[in-house]
């Protein structure tokens, strides 16, 4: 008999850590309803005595009678789980996969006849509770499968639903993007320092602006073309560093880096190694 308000978070590494915590302090769910597996026994304690929940070594006992099964491991680790789980997972169950890259049908191909999965590609910003997530229905998955897994991301940030073929380029997009604003907040970090500011303050006066930044765009439904122009006087500052962007191909770079984002997650769908 399936429990419909258990939820089993099977790998609790960091993003399904964020989500206990997520669940938790919004209230939606009590610790007795959440249950995690985990690999290390040092980190069975340590999850439980955070967040009370229960937390064990087995898959199959942590998704005994969960109503929304979440898988958390790494791509690599996914066929092994599912061999060891497979055939316990219940029609009356709902599969929840964030493993970058892996298709439905190929975690469909593991469970039984009927078994509801969703896909989903969550990313790092999701610790703490600002990530963003794209997901869509594998072949059994109906609007109610869909509504309880968006419900349960929706604690880790926003989420958007796209169809299938559509994952790669949220993997490229959003799931990659963090590291594409790392890179540049990096690069404005030392042009900071080049100019004579300390480390220190270099940092807080980048990070700072890429938060309010994207704050702006968000809160206020501003497009980024309408804020770049706030920002550019004409003969100014922005407009001189901006022609110097323009000049180097920064666009033209973040549409190839994207694409080829993309391309590679499409080839890790098929299975093909580095």
């Amino acid at each position: 008999m399936v429990d419909e308000r258990k939820i089993a978070i099977l790998g609790a590494g960091q993003i399904g850590e964020a989500l206990v915590a997520g669940l938790l302090s919004s209230g939606w769910r009590e610790p007795s309803e959440i249950s995690a597996s985990t690999r290390r026994e040092e980190r069975v304690t340590e999850l439980r005595e955070r967040h009370g929940i229960d937390v064990t070594r087995s898959n199959a006992e942590a998704l005994a009678r969960a109503a929304l099964v979440v898988i958390a491991v790494k791509p690599q680790d996914l066929d092994a789980l599912l061999g060891e789980i497979g055939t316990l997972i219940q029609p009356e169950q709902t599969v929840l996969s964030i493993a970058a890259a892996i298709p439905t049908a190929a975690i469909e191909r593991h469970l039984g006849s009927g078994v509801p999965v969703v896909r989903a590609m969550p990313n790092t910003p999701a610790v703490v509770h600002e990530g963003i997530a794209g997901i869509c229905a594998g072949a059994h998955a109906t609007e109610e499968h869909l509504s309880l897994a968006e419900e349960a991301l929706r604690h880790l940030g926003g989420v958007v639903r796209v169809s299938e073929p559509y994952m790669d380029a949220v993997t490229a997009v959003s799931g990659s993007g963090p590291a594409y604003f790392a890179l540049l907040a990096e690069a404005m970090i030392e042009a900071g320092i080049l100019l004579g500011l300390s480390r220190e303050i270099s940092t807080q006066l980048v990070v700072q602006t890429m938060l309010g930044t994207a704050k702006q765009l968000r809160d206020l439904k501003m497009h980024p073309v309408e804020l770049r122009e706030m920002v550019t006087s004409p003969g100014g500052t922005t407009i001189a560093a901006i022609r110097e962007l323009e000049q180097a191909g920064v666009r033209a770079a973040f549409l190839n880096a994207i694409q080829a984002a993309m391309e590679r997650s499409k080839e890790l769908a098929r299975g093909e190694q580095p």
